[in-house]
């Protein structure tokens, strides 16, 4: 990314910042086989819980524009047993997180997809203070679930937060991937982030096309975990 694009990032970043799913003759009998199949199909599906921000949410688009509604879709399309559940939230931070994620995790799960620590960067969080909170959820969502396959989706800052900010933001992530064996996806806007028509009027969430492109990049290291 451009130093010209991490500059309008930053701007368009922090303005957000502060902003803000044969017949039968019996009639009864049909229905009830039928519910009974929609609810052993429902129980078949393993849950993949997609944990983060607005970029996750979906902030400012339609239901079903998110990225994780759109991982649905490419599921049902492939007849894959699972669901995918959108636990984004707009300003989320990692503290934040660690103090909701025990609430999501009542039901239970096969893959969980962390994207956090944008916020933080944004907020200047210090590197380690951000790194706690990230292995403090990743510990839960391991002690609840340790079957559970795990991916972390990576985000930068924009230089303009100092050199080494940027860095250790950066590395951050794939430190705490390697640590926890995660699938790793270094950077979930590649391809999105600082291209205008990819983004909403605030210039940092994606429009609906730009989010079809985030799901293009989610889905190329989840499909291996399916």
């Amino acid at each position: 990314m451009s130093l010209k694009n991490a500059y309008h990032l930053l701007i368009a970043l922090s303005i957000t910042l502060f902003s803000c799913t044969g017949t039968n003759k019996d009639p009864k009998r049909a229905n009830s086989a039928s519910e009974t199949q929609t609810s052993a199909k429902t129980n078949q599906a393993a849950n993949i819980l997609f944990f983060g921000t607005s970029l996750t949410a979906g902030y400012g688009l339609d239901p079903g524009e998110a990225y994780p509604e759109l991982i649905q879709h490419k599921l049902d399309s492939l007849k894959l047993p699972y669901k995918a559940i959108n636990g984004g939230l707009s300003g989320e931070t990692s503290a934040g997180g660690k103090g909701r994620i025990d609430w999501l995790l009542k039901q239970p799960l096969a893959i969980f997809v962390l994207e956090l620590g944008a916020n933080d960067g944004l907020r200047g969080v210090a590197v380690s203070e951000t790194t706690a909170n990230l292995q403090a959820i990743i510990d839960q969502v391991k002690a609840k679930y340790p079957n559970a396959k795990l991916m972390l989706t990576g985000m930068e800052v924009p230089p303009n937060m100092g050199d080494q900010y940027a860095s250790d933001f950066r590395n951050m992530f794939k430190t705490l991937a390697a640590k926890n064996k995660m699938t790793f996806l270094p950077f979930l806007l590649e391809g999105v982030a600082g291209i205008p028509k990819l983004n909403q009027n605030d210039g940092i969430h994606p429009t609906a096309v730009g989010q079809r492109i985030v799901a293009k990049n989610v889905w190329e290291k989840l499909y291996p975990l399916l």
